[in-house]
């Protein structure tokens, strides 16, 4: 028979359901919570039911205190739950209400939030340089992602493809708005990952995220915000926990206010720095975990939280980089948002903040050197660039600021160096920076930043350290003293986790331990085989071969991984950036010479067959050695208007795409017809075609090998593509099948498409609906015009939710390859010709004359100026030619050009109703346009034809010089036309013009006159 107690506590417990039960089986594990009484392990508890759980209390608790142990955890339970059990002895009823548990619990845990993230530490963090968060934040740029496809490309790579993504319709996402639903969107969004490259700004944006909450400045819908850190969450591989007790083992406010349960609660979880977690996470072998009190690894709690399976009601919040995103499965994902960084604005926005007093000089420093200009993308590179020139302006006053990347990061060292010196040794400003001490420190986070370099690492732990005979307590003073390098973070039980502050910190350092191991030693750490060799620093031969191998070892990494570290190798050994770090490297002879032939053999390499990205980094290289001379030669030949009819090397296309990418001349719209409108201008520029938002490619004589580059574009996830024309290209059938897997791919952003004139039958109508019946919510806009689609129109009409369709005029006569299938016959306008123009050969020659012709005076006769107008108001594409000796202008005008006097308003191509080619016996010389001379250069063709081509919808007029059967393109103006174009001509003393036939189509009709 049982005792009168343990009867008492069988009632009790009887009187709770499961889920009060668990809760109270939880809370006897607690010791904090019984007031010094000892817990009970929960291996005892675990398949008790009632009457043993009893049992178990009074063996733990004996008798006297059972009870009393029962109360104070029925309290808590009553408060979870709001419910009061059967069985329980009434007590006097508490002021506490579970209402004012959570608030109370909320304001201690928001005061906790506060304190942790209100300060970030720029500068010497332990010297107690603090700034506050909510004073220098700045804004980033967040955009709606679209994939988590993994992108493997060296992430200056990436941040360089950012730079140049032309401004675009994009979802962009407020920071408090991160888990609101967008329009026509019902199902709420639970998980959020952020995608982002090191040191965009990611962290901070979180942390921005939680201090408005613990503020009470945004999202106070949310009752708690749980932020973690992979870095924290890796230390505790080895243990395990329940959901609850994890939470309650980084924040103790929530042990302390009792809550063991989050169902009922609006919680978001902050995880951030996915691509830290070690081992990744691994949803295909981890166990299931339903139940938040149930104990499991850390990596399987993460797994069934982001599953859903585990609190199913919280919202998660996971950043990464990019590499790293693919390791949560799409179907867990409900959005993907990427953190761009700063947009140019931005990037002022944040100097006027950091350095008020030199704001202004050093944003026109910044805008004066592209790659500088670049990188500020990066908010972590924003802020090395205002220590480092703050100090410059400060020390150097009317000094040359530093304009490559190899300079910032010397100026940046050697900052760090000095406040080691002044702050930490007693130095003076004027003492040598590099003591003893300093080098040795340099050497070792060298040679670690190198060693973890090779193996993909951006954050260590001891064992790290150790390996490259780094003292952990030597370690800590380094991240002391150095703490704008190197930052130690402390996880759980103090363990240290070691990172550089950026990749291209970590990256810069390893390159200096790469040079000064060769310089020092002769070994060169870049070979497979490294073996010591009789060497002599001052043989510019061996130097040499030091470079070229570093050269080699960058061109074979498939996904540009030494991009960046090439770039400050060969920086470094730049004679002037060698004097600035005078003591920490040894005096060496003059290394002119050998830089000298290392451009010559990055010259030789730019020559060879070599993809877009190595190109543009070896031009980058030759940046960094003081070299311009390929890109100075592609700028004049730009400047000069001689560029399109040189035949570039290897090297100066390369040339002419970095100039176009790093330029500030807006990408927006790519127009192949300014360059080189042909296939090989094309494959060429493809990276150009790439980082446009719109890509003009109509009648550059491409074909299905173009395609089929063109569709790589539209697959590659950093394409910003939106709009394609490639009208009056004869790609035929087979060649729109080679474009339909980037058109049709879900990476695909194209809006808008146009194969108007491009010889499509049936056959490739057919393929083209197939295809995008697949995949067609991006497409909004299809232009098929012009060619021979026969009935599959109607399964595109049928089956595609297309904004635009246009597929009239369709027949087979415009099958025909080339422009010429527009030709139209002119008849010249008698009522408007110039009395000084006499016409013959049946009207089709127009010849300038002294003698008065005698046409009867009318209204629209030109009486000033040697000009006529023909008949023809032109509708849909034209095409026709003109043979011409002298000087002539071949123009189009709106009809209602000034007929009387001699002001611009009556001059074609000299005012805005007129647009006009000026030809000489030498050839096309120059377009006009309001005025406006633009200067063409000409083929060394001798033929004196010309052909004009206009597309009076879309606003394109096209001039033509025609060689034999070869139309070799002039100038095209892209506008808009408000009215009805007429054909025009010009003809000063001594020339004549003739109006050639050519193979026509139905001609437009005769305007007459009203």
């Amino acid at each position: 028979m049982m005792e009168p107690v343990q009867t008492q506590l069988l009632e009790i417990l009887e009187g709770l359901g499961d889920k009060e039960l668990k809760y109270f089986k939880w809370y006897l594990q607690k010791s904090e919570l019984l007031d010094g009484l000892p817990a009970i392990p929960k291996s005892d508890l675990q398949i008790c039911d009632k009457q043993k759980t009893v049992n178990v209390i009074i063996n733990i608790y004996k008798t006297e205190d059972a009870l009393d142990v029962t109360r104070k955890i029925l309290d808590k339970v009553k408060t979870r739950t709001n419910k009061q059990p059967q069985g329980v002895v009434k007590q006097p009823a508490r002021a506490v209400t579970s209402e004012d548990v959570l608030k109370n619990c909320q304001v201690k845990l928001k005061s906790v939030l506060k304190k942790e993230f209100q300060c970030v530490f720029e500068g010497i963090a332990k010297a107690g340089n603090p700034n506050l968060l909510n004073q220098i934040y700045t804004e980033l740029y967040i955009t709606k992602g679209e994939t988590t496809e993994v992108n493997d490309e060296h992430e200056v790579r990436q941040i360089e493809t950012a730079s140049r993504k032309p401004d675009k319709p994009e979802t962009t996402i407020r920071r408090e708005d991160i888990f609101k639903s967008s329009p026509g969107r019902d199902a709420p969004i639970r998980t959020v990952l952020t995608m982002g490259e090191a040191g965009i700004g990611k962290t901070v944006l979180t942390q921005k995220y939680t201090l408005d909450w613990a503020e009470d400045k945004a999202n106070q819908d949310i009752q708690f915000i749980f932020p973690f850190t992979f870095r924290e969450l890796n230390m505790l591989k080895e243990e395990k926990f329940s959901l609850v007790e994890l939470v309650h083992h980084f924040f103790t406010e929530t042990t302390e206010a009792g809550i063991c349960s989050f169902e009922d609660f609006q919680v978001v979880f902050i995880f951030d720095g996915l691509d830290e977690c070690r081992p990744p996470l691994d949803f295909n072998n981890t166990e299931s975990v339903t139940d938040i009190t149930e104990s499991t690894t850390v990596h399987a709690l993460l797994t069934n939280l982001i599953r859903g399976k585990l609190l199913p009601s919280a919202r998660l919040w996971v950043t990464t980089r990019p590499a790293a995103a693919n390791q949560i499965p799409p179907d867990y994902v409900d959005m993907v948002t990427e953190v761009r960084g700063f947009t140019d604005p931005h990037k002022e926005e944040y100097f006027r903040k950091r350095s008020r007093d030199d704001a202004s000089r050093i944003i026109s420093h910044i805008k004066t050197s592209r790659s500088l200009h670049i990188m500020c993308h990066i908010p972590v590179f924003c802020w090395i660039t205002a220590t480092v020139l703050e100090d410059v302006l400060e020390t150097r006053e009317g000094g040359q600021l530093p304009k490559t990347l190899t300079e910032m990061y010397i100026h940046f060292l050697v900052v760090q160096a000095k406040v080691k010196k002044v702050k930490y040794d007693g130095g003076a400003e004027s003492d040598p920076h590099w003591s003893p001490e300093s080098r040795k420190m340099i050497e070792s986070l060298g040679k670690l930043a190198f060693d973890q370099l090779q193996k993909g690492n951006l954050i260590f732990y001891e064992s790290d350290l150790t390996e490259c005979g780094i003292d952990i307590r030597v370690a800590s003073v380094y991240s002391g003293v150095f703490t704008q390098i190197f930052k130690k973070e402390r996880g759980l039980y103090q363990d240290k986790v070691f990172c550089f502050i950026h990749l291209s910190v970590q990256e810069f350092l390893a390159a200096l331990h790469v040079h000064l191991t060769f310089i020092n030693s002769g070994l060169n750490l870049l070979e497979e085989q490294r073996t010591l060799s009789q060497f002599n620093r001052r043989n510019s031969y061996d130097r040499l071969i030091f470079f070229q191998s570093a050269v080699d070892k960058a061109l074979q990494s498939p996904n540009g991984h030494l991009d960046l570290f090439l770039r400050f190798l060969l920086g470094l050994s730049v004679e002037a950036n060698q004097t600035l770090l005078r003591g920490l490297l040894p005096q060496t002879e003059s290394s002119s010479q050998t830089n000298k032939e290392t451009v010559q053999y990055i010259k030789k390499k730019l020559s060879e067959n070599l993809s877009a990205e190595k190109s543009i980094n070896l031009l980058h290289c030759l940046n960094e050695l003081k070299d311009r001379s390929v890109v100075k030669k592609i700028q004049l030949s730009l400047r000069s208007g001689s560029l399109s009819t040189d035949k570039l090397s290897p090297a100066q296309w390369s040339a002419l795409v970095f100039i176009l990418l790093t330029s500030e001349v807006d990408m927006d719209v790519f127009d192949l017809k300014k360059y080189f409108p042909s296939e090989e201008g094309l494959l060429s520029l493809l990276p150009v075609v790439k980082a446009s938002n719109n890509a003009l490619l109509s009648g550059c004589h491409l074909s299905e090998r173009s395609c089929k580059a063109l569709s790589s574009v539209l697959l590659s996830q950093s394409s910003s593509l939106r709009k394609l024309d490639l009208s009056n290209n004869d790609l035929k059938d087979s060649g729109v099948k080679l474009l339909l897997p980037g058109v049709a791919s879900p990476h695909s952003k194209l809006e808008t498409l146009s194969l108007s004139g491009c010889l499509i039958t049936n056959e490739g109508c057919a393929s083209l609906a197939s295809s995008l019946i697949s995949n067609p919510a991006h497409l909004k806009e299809l232009d098929l015009s012009y060619n021979n689609i026969g009935d599959s129109v109607e399964k595109l009409r049928d089956l595609l939710k297309l904004e635009t369709l246009r597929v009239e005029p369709a027949g087979v006569r415009w099958l025909r390859p080339g422009l010429r299938k527009y030709s139209c016959q002119l008849t010249i306008d008698t009522n408007t010709v110039h009395t000084n123009l006499k016409l013959s050969e049946n009207y089709r020659k127009v010849t300038r004359v002294k003698e008065v012709q005698s046409y009867p005076d009318h209204p629209d006769r030109f009486d000033y100026h040697p000009q006529l107008l023909c008949r023809n108001g032109l509708t849909g594409r034209c095409y026709w030619e003109v043979e011409w000796r002298g000087d002539v202008f071949i123009s189009l005008s709106y009809r209602r050009i000034q007929r009387k006097g001699g002001s611009d308003n009556c001059v074609f191509g000299w005012n805005d109703q007129s647009w006009s080619l000026y030809c000489t016996d030498n050839g096309p010389c120059s377009v006009w346009h309001s005025n406006r001379l633009t200067s063409i250069s000409s083929s060394s063709s001798v033929s004196n034809k010309v052909a004009v081509y206009v597309d009076c919808a879309a606003g394109i007029l096209s001039f033509y010089r025609v060689s034999s059967d070869t139309l070799i393109h002039l100038h095209t103006f892209n506008t808009t036309f408000t009215e009805t174009l007429y054909p025009g001509f010009i003809a000063w003393p001594g020339s004549s013009l003739f109006l050639c036939s050519v193979e026509c189509k139905q001609c437009p009709p005769v305007r007459e006159k009203l």
